[in-house]
């Protein structure tokens, strides 16, 4: 009810200032719609996914079981075993060896089996479903039974089994069992707990526990609260798996995408470069499991209607963790790197008789995913990045000259490296570069004009990683999200030469982040948008087709520092016929505006979309307050070809119009 208050309270103070507004202090705003400018990108804004802050396993890949097939480097970690448990290595799949024997304890009263803790916790719901599988076989030929559980250890009541199901296992061969567990009760911090109920010994790899209920029902899929987030996003590319995943903290656990595909059960666990970088944040336990690998990434794209965009090593480790460059690839050594690029490509248009194009086939999707942009590295810098480069791109163009290639500008959004590899970028004729910049308030609202003097004739940008962080406050309070606002107005002004744009990190476990801010946060159970969220579905949603020029109080609109605190940017749809202005209040009073639509007649009545804080900059959403600060729709009535409203101190707001039919 509170936010169904504000939002007929907002449409009548805009009603009640479009009737009583004109004096010296309007804003005005014209929109020339004689004028169709830049086509708008359909990749214009999208989402760009890492497994950092538990993104992936523990996250959006559903798995609830971590250390699934025993291969951390302490096998059992994540486990508790109790009676006879045995590891060994000589499974049944070559990348994931090892497995653990349960044996008879010895003693009727006694027990042998093992427990899994999960990710944070093994959470299930009171009425879903969950797909409890194991690889198994027994010891001898005599059958084995199992009994499988889902517990909630801190129960008070009766009993800790909230679901349970005895499994058969039968022959000594290896064989894939399924079970369905239905919970009595909803917990959070659950455990699975499996127990030996025979006499006979029992071997098990792969142990897996995933919701019935994924995204499109996937069996190896994602959450799909999470997906459901994204997909109201309508991102138009969909950039993957990383960032500083990619490069690896040294050569063996770069990010080798090959590594990745193929049946879940033989995908060999890597270290996840992030559970060791912040000693004061530190997991020990996070890994990559890769279940959710290339092929789900580009299925994922597919299904959110999004151009995948994978990045590739460039043949160079995390330069952060490695200073000295004699510990890089040499540029005579980059043929296997260079391979992986060509196959990857392969593997995503190839035709099914080609290996990898077979590979993909036989994984489910016979169709090409029409890959049309590859990138190739991702922060590096210095004279190494484009040496290394060169050698991409050339086979690259030569093999698939219809693929999009995009090079960086390294981790900084100027300064010396950055001055050092646009050039390089456009010498070596790369179709994007990657920007990166986390900065502070004052930036974004100093360079909401950054692309206005680009060269238009050169490569286009790529917006690849970038969010305020505020100073000292590097959550996600409401005034960083304005301040992204501000920026994005220039983003969209100059669609002509910037082509994509995704905020970064995307995802984040409320009990296992180290990085901050983050697009979407969530729990094992509940997830939540930020206030940045909001604001890139405000853009992504209301993208338009053409870009339309906008003056206001007559000078073209600025987007340094704004014009009185205000941002704006217009655009034309053609898919309705629609207008759409978007207007950032950055300052701490409300402001009077007047937007007239140059070139048309009599509006229909203007859709409004206002996104604003009732508590001050510094509110966020939360688990216990996900709708803190949400966007809310008005109406507002329209005089000939104009419209006035009055725009709220700190707040973003959207107008919607078309002319009459």
């Amino acid at each position: 009810m509170k936010n169904e208050l504000r939002f007929f309270v907002t449409s009548g103070l805009l009603s009640l200032a479009a009737m009583t507004m004109y004096s010296e202090d309007v804003n005005r705003l014209v929109v020339n719609s004689e004028v169709k400018g830049a086509e708008i990108p359909s990749t214009m804004y999208g989402v760009f996914f890492e497994d950092i802050n538990y993104g992936a396993d523990g996250g959006l890949y559903a798995e609830k079981v971590k250390n699934r097939s025993f291969e951390f480097p302490q096998a059992l970690m994540g486990w508790t075993t109790f009676g006879k448990v045995k590891v060994k290595d000589d499974g049944p799949f070559e990348r994931n060896p090892h497995y653990v024997v349960l044996s008879d304890p010895g003693h009727p009263e006694k027990r042998t089996g093992l427990m899994n803790e999960g990710f944070f916790g093994v959470s299930f719901e009171k009425g879903e479903e969950y797909r409890f599988s194991v690889w198994a076989r027994c010891e001898t030929d005599h059958g084995s039974k199992i009994t499988v559980e889902l517990i909630d250890p801190s129960s008070q009541g009766e009993s800790q089994v909230m679901a349970s199901v005895d499994v058969e296992i039968e022959g000594s061969d290896w064989r894939k069992y399924v079970a369905i567990l239905s919970p009595s009760e909803t917990v959070k911090d659950g455990r699975l707990r499996i127990f030996l109920n025979s006499k006979s010994a029992v071997d098990l790899e792969h142990v897996s526990l995933f919701p019935v209920e994924t995204w499109m029902g996937h069996e190896n899929g994602l959450r799909k609260d999470l997906v459901e987030k994204l997909h109201a996003l309508k991102p138009g590319v969909f950039r993957f798996p990383g960032g500083c995943i990619v490069e690896g903290t040294d050569l063996d656990t770069r990010y080798q995408w090959k590594n990745t595909v193929g049946p879940v059960e033989n995908r060999p666990l890597n270290e996840n470069r992030w559970h060791y970088t912040f000693p004061h944040k530190f997991f020990p336990d996070y890994f990559q499991s890769y279940g959710l690998g290339f092929f789900e990434y580009f299925q994922l794209a597919e299904e959110l209607g999004s151009e995948p965009l994978p990045v590739l090593n460039v043949g160079l480790i995390c330069q952060y963790q490695n200073w000295d460059e004699n510990v890089q690839p040499h540029v005579d050594e980059l043929k296997p790197y260079i391979q992986d690029a060509l196959d990857l490509i392969e593997f995503a248009n190839g035709d099914t008789l080609t290996e990898w194009g077979g590979l993909r086939a036989s994984m489910g999707h016979k169709e090409p995913f029409d890959l049309k942009f590859i990138a190739i590295g991702n922060e590096q810098w210095g004279e190494i990045y484009p040496q290394h480069l060169e050698p991409f791109v050339k086979a690259i163009r030569s093999r698939y000259p219809e693929i999009k290639i995009i090079g960086s500008s390294g981790p900084q959004s100027e300064g010396e490296d950055f001055e050092y590899l646009w050039p390089e970028m456009k010498r070596l004729k790369v179709d994007l570069v990657d920007e990166h910049f986390y900065r502070p308030e004052k930036w974004f609202l100093s360079q909401g004009g950054r692309y206005d003097s680009y060269d238009r004739d050169g490569p286009k940008v790529f917006a690849g990683e970038y969010a305020c962080h505020g100073s000292g406050k590097k959550y996600n309070h409401f005034n960083a999200s304005l301040m992204e606002a501000a920026f994005m107005t220039g983003l969209e002004r100059n669609a002509d030469v910037v082509e994509m744009a995704t905020y970064a990190p995307l995802f984040a476990h409320v009990e296992g982040w180290q990085w901050r801010p983050d697009l979407i946060w969530f729990d094992n159970l509940q997830s939540y948008p930020t206030s940045s969220y909001y604001v890139q579905q405000l853009y992504s949603t209301n993208k338009g087709t053409n870009v339309v020029p906008v003056t206001m109080n007559g000078s073209r609109v600025k987007g340094d520092e704004g014009q009185n605190g205000l941002f704006a940017s217009g655009v034309y749809d053609s898919n309705d016929g629609s207008y759409i202005v978007k207007v950032v209040n950055t300052g701490k009073t409300s402001q009077q505006l007047e937007i007239e639509l140059k070139g048309l007649n009599d509006l229909e009545y203007c859709e409004t979309i206002i996104l604003e804080s009732f508590d001050g900059g510094d509110a966020e959403n939360s688990l216990s307050n996900p709708s803190k600060i949400i966007p809310m729709k008005g109406i507002l009535p329209t005089y000939g070809n104009h419209v006035n409203s009055e725009i709220p101190a700190e707040s973003m707001m959207v107008f919607r119009v078309a002319e009459k039919k």
